[in-house]
């Protein structure tokens, strides 16, 4: 499982000129799902994008996690981030999972991230999104487990 975390000093995602899901302060997830993650896998990414340290403390070092600045979490599927680019020219997606192991997945990352943090939102799964952030930093790391 990969996700691309960017802390964002705001964002949201849209669906046919709707709003599904809306931060303030906090980071972007962009989750993509294997073919070999489970949802052990699921729980693991979880906890690194909670507990990674990527907002500064007051000595301006990153060292506080989402909970500890009490920031939203928007989370979106993001298939293309399976992809394979070692050869050619063009991505292979070979490694990504199949859409329903994947919206299964995605599914219980989302369940879990509500059961443990308040403030999530999300995308919606396999639909056309538009996706606004402002970056703040700029500040972008690629987790996997």
């Amino acid at each position: 499982m990969k996700g691309l975390i960017q802390r964002v000093s705001s964002a949201r995602v849209k669906v046919d000129n709707r709003t599904t899901g809306e931060i303030q302060h906090g980071l972007v997830l962009l989750l993509a799902v294997q073919h070999n993650d489970t949802e052990t896998s699921a729980d693991r990414l979880l906890e690194k994008v909670l507990s990674y340290r990527v907002f500064s403390d007051e000595d301006g070092k990153m060292n506080l996690n989402l909970q500890q600045v009490a920031g939203g979490l928007l989370v979106v599927s993001q298939f293309t981030l399976a992809a394979d680019t070692q050869k050619g020219l063009r991505p292979s997606f070979s490694t990504a999972a199949h859409p329903a192991q994947a919206q299964a997945l995605y599914d219980y990352f989302v369940e879990r991230a509500n059961a443990r943090y308040a403030q999530i939102a999300t995308g919606e799964f396999a639909a056309d999104m538009q996706v606004e952030l402002i970056n703040d930093g700029p500040v972008t790391f690629m987790l996997e487990v």
